[in-house]
């Protein structure tokens, strides 16, 4: 499985590890931290990459803001919940959708049900906890995405990147 990752600066992997104490409890803590702009399937990678690469053209640098943490309780797949950081970027939402026009949407996760963020941990059942997380205030923390990644799930590795401008 191929997708496009936004990466997220060290201040946001930083946070994440300050907030490890607190996410010990859950089955699956994240190591390696990205925003999620659009999964793109199985396809032979050197045609997706031309498309996404097509498809991205023009496209400009955007600012990101993580503005909080919050959580999923039933998230559409996977383990529950899932304890993420928020967030807010107009112009990653705008190549979202561009992408999502491009490519279609998966249910219950992108188009209309997208909500961006950073994964930390899900998984062990513990609404509580995850609920505490998201209550606790945190700084937040902007940043300008001049890079996307074209993410190889199957070898957990970046397989190309798309320098932005595009």
């Amino acid at each position: 499985m191929y997708s496009l990752n936004a990466p997220v600066p060290g201040r946001v992997a930083a946070l994440a590890g300050d907030l490890f104490p607190e996410l010990v409890g859950f089955e699956s803590v994240r190591q390696e931290h990205s925003v999620l702009l659009k999964r793109l399937g199985d396809d032979e990678f050197s045609h997706l990459a031309e498309q996404v690469r097509q498809e991205l053209q023009g496209a400009p640098a955007v600012e990101a803001r993580v503005t909080g943490i919050d959580y999923f309780a039933e998230p559409p797949r996977g383990s529950q919940p899932v304890v993420y950081l928020s967030v807010a970027s107009p112009g990653l939402q705008q190549l979202h959708e561009q992408l999502v026009d491009a490519f279609g949407a998966i249910d219950g996760l992108e188009g209309e049900d997208y909500v961006m963020h950073v994964t930390l941990a899900r998984g062990g059942g513990d609404i509580e906890a995850a609920r505490a997380l998201a209550e606790r205030e945190i700084e937040p923390i902007t940043w300008t995405i001049t890079e996307l990644r074209l993410w190889d799930a199957k070898h957990g590795e970046a397989a190309r990147t798309i320098p932005l401008p595009a």
